[in-house]
Protein backbone atom coordinates (compact mmCIF):
# COMPACT_ATOMS: atom_id res chain seq x y z
CA UNK A 1 0.00 0.00 0.00
CA UNK A 2 1.27 3.52 -1.53
CA UNK A 3 1.44 7.05 0.67
CA UNK A 4 -1.18 7.62 -1.71
CA UNK A 5 -3.81 5.01 -0.58
CA UNK A 6 -3.03 5.62 3.17
CA UNK A 7 -3.65 9.38 2.27
CA UNK A 8 -6.68 8.69 0.43
CA UNK A 9 -8.35 6.62 3.28
CA UNK A 10 -7.46 9.00 6.28
CA UNK A 11 -8.84 11.48 3.86
CA UNK A 12 -12.30 9.91 3.67
CA UNK A 13 -12.19 8.84 7.00
CA UNK A 14 -12.01 13.09 8.23
CA UNK A 15 -14.68 13.45 5.60
CA UNK A 16 -16.88 10.64 7.47
CA UNK A 17 -16.10 12.48 11.02
CA UNK A 18 -16.75 15.65 9.81
CA UNK A 19 -20.26 14.29 8.81
CA UNK A 20 -20.74 12.50 12.10
CA UNK A 21 -19.56 16.08 13.63
CA UNK A 22 -22.21 18.11 12.14
CA UNK A 23 -25.17 15.38 12.66
CA UNK A 24 -24.05 15.28 16.42
CA UNK A 25 -24.26 19.06 16.56
CA UNK A 26 -27.52 19.18 14.78
CA UNK A 27 -29.10 16.79 17.00
CA UNK A 28 -27.81 18.86 20.26
CA UNK A 29 -28.90 21.87 18.89
CA UNK A 30 -32.68 20.39 18.78
CA UNK A 31 -32.33 18.63 21.88
CA UNK A 32 -34.57 20.64 24.03
CA UNK A 33 -36.94 21.79 20.87
CA UNK A 34 -40.45 20.96 21.60
CA UNK A 35 -43.79 19.84 19.91
CA UNK A 36 -47.51 19.21 20.51
CA UNK A 37 -47.68 15.80 19.33
CA UNK A 38 -45.26 13.01 18.54
CA UNK A 39 -45.28 12.94 15.19
CA UNK A 40 -43.82 16.86 14.99
CA UNK A 41 -40.66 16.24 17.11
CA UNK A 42 -37.04 16.38 15.80
CA UNK A 43 -35.66 12.77 15.66
CA UNK A 44 -32.18 12.30 16.18
CA UNK A 45 -29.95 11.55 13.44
CA UNK A 46 -26.80 8.81 12.58
CA UNK A 47 -24.71 8.28 9.83
CA UNK A 48 -24.34 5.03 8.58
CA UNK A 49 -20.31 4.32 7.29
CA UNK A 50 -18.96 1.60 5.25
CA UNK A 51 -15.61 0.43 4.31
CA UNK A 52 -15.55 0.40 0.54
CA UNK A 53 -12.41 -1.35 -1.35
CA UNK A 54 -10.78 -0.16 -4.70
CA UNK A 55 -9.43 -2.38 -7.00
CA UNK A 56 -6.26 -2.49 -8.52
CA UNK A 57 -5.60 -1.27 -12.38
CA UNK A 58 -4.84 -4.39 -13.11
CA UNK A 59 -8.52 -6.09 -11.55
CA UNK A 60 -5.92 -8.86 -9.52
CA UNK A 61 -8.29 -10.24 -6.64
CA UNK A 62 -5.90 -7.83 -4.09
CA UNK A 63 -7.74 -4.48 -3.41
CA UNK A 64 -5.82 -1.26 -3.65
CA UNK A 65 -6.59 0.76 -1.29
CA UNK A 66 -9.68 1.62 0.17
CA UNK A 67 -11.67 4.16 1.85
CA UNK A 68 -15.00 5.20 4.39
CA UNK A 69 -18.24 6.32 2.52
CA UNK A 70 -21.16 7.83 4.45
CA UNK A 71 -24.21 5.74 3.13
CA UNK A 72 -26.89 7.41 4.58
CA UNK A 73 -27.92 10.12 7.60
CA UNK A 74 -31.10 7.91 9.01
CA UNK A 75 -32.96 9.06 11.65
CA UNK A 76 -33.66 7.65 15.05
CA UNK A 77 -37.12 5.18 15.39
CA UNK A 78 -36.98 5.46 19.28
CA UNK A 79 -39.75 7.10 20.79
CA UNK A 80 -39.08 10.40 22.32
CA UNK A 81 -40.04 12.22 25.83
CA UNK A 82 -43.14 12.94 26.77
CA UNK A 83 -43.68 15.87 29.48
CA UNK A 84 -46.61 16.65 31.54
CA UNK A 85 -46.39 20.85 31.09
CA UNK A 86 -50.42 21.57 31.00
CA UNK A 87 -49.19 25.04 31.01
CA UNK A 88 -47.54 25.13 27.82
CA UNK A 89 -48.71 26.74 24.79
CA UNK A 90 -47.55 24.03 22.76
CA UNK A 91 -49.14 20.97 25.41
CA UNK A 92 -51.93 18.69 23.49
CA UNK A 93 -55.55 18.15 25.17
CA UNK A 94 -54.11 16.02 27.66
CA UNK A 95 -51.57 18.50 28.39
CA UNK A 96 -48.52 16.74 27.53
CA UNK A 97 -45.45 18.51 25.39
CA UNK A 98 -42.66 16.09 23.22
CA UNK A 99 -39.80 16.21 23.03
CA UNK A 100 -36.51 14.67 20.89
CA UNK A 101 -35.39 11.27 21.53
CA UNK A 102 -31.83 12.78 21.68
CA UNK A 103 -29.64 11.85 24.88
CA UNK A 104 -27.09 14.78 25.37
CA UNK A 105 -24.85 12.56 27.05
CA UNK A 106 -24.73 9.80 24.34
CA UNK A 107 -24.51 12.66 21.87
CA UNK A 108 -21.16 14.39 23.72
CA UNK A 109 -19.99 10.87 24.11
CA UNK A 110 -19.46 10.62 20.38
CA UNK A 111 -18.53 13.58 19.97
CA UNK A 112 -15.65 12.82 21.82
CA UNK A 113 -14.94 9.52 19.75
CA UNK A 114 -15.58 11.58 16.56
CA UNK A 115 -12.83 13.96 17.92
CA UNK A 116 -10.78 11.67 18.66
CA UNK A 117 -10.90 9.79 15.26
CA UNK A 118 -10.57 13.08 13.03
CA UNK A 119 -7.12 13.57 14.87
CA UNK A 120 -5.89 10.55 14.66
CA UNK A 121 -6.45 10.94 10.60
CA UNK A 122 -4.70 14.03 11.20
CA UNK A 123 -1.76 12.34 12.64
CA UNK A 124 -1.80 9.58 9.85
CA UNK A 125 -1.69 12.11 7.78
CA UNK A 126 1.26 14.11 9.46
CA UNK A 127 3.39 10.83 9.24
CA UNK A 128 2.87 10.27 5.77
CA UNK A 129 4.04 13.80 4.87
CA UNK A 130 6.95 13.35 7.10
CA UNK A 131 8.17 9.76 5.78
CA UNK A 132 7.48 11.26 2.35
CA UNK A 133 10.28 14.24 3.11
CA UNK A 134 12.43 11.72 4.54
CA UNK A 135 12.27 9.71 1.70
CA UNK A 136 13.37 12.87 -0.46
CA UNK A 137 16.01 13.26 1.58
CA UNK A 138 17.70 9.82 1.12
CA UNK A 139 17.63 10.58 -2.88
CA UNK A 140 19.38 13.60 -1.96
CA UNK A 141 22.06 11.93 0.06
Amino acid sequence: MGFRDISQIAGSAMTAQTIRLNTIASNLANAESAAGSEGGIYRARKPVFASVFLQGDDFTAQPSGARVQVLDVVQSQEAGRKAYEPGSPLADAEGNVFYPNVNPVEEMTDMLSASRAFQTNVEVLGRVKSMQQDLLKLGEG
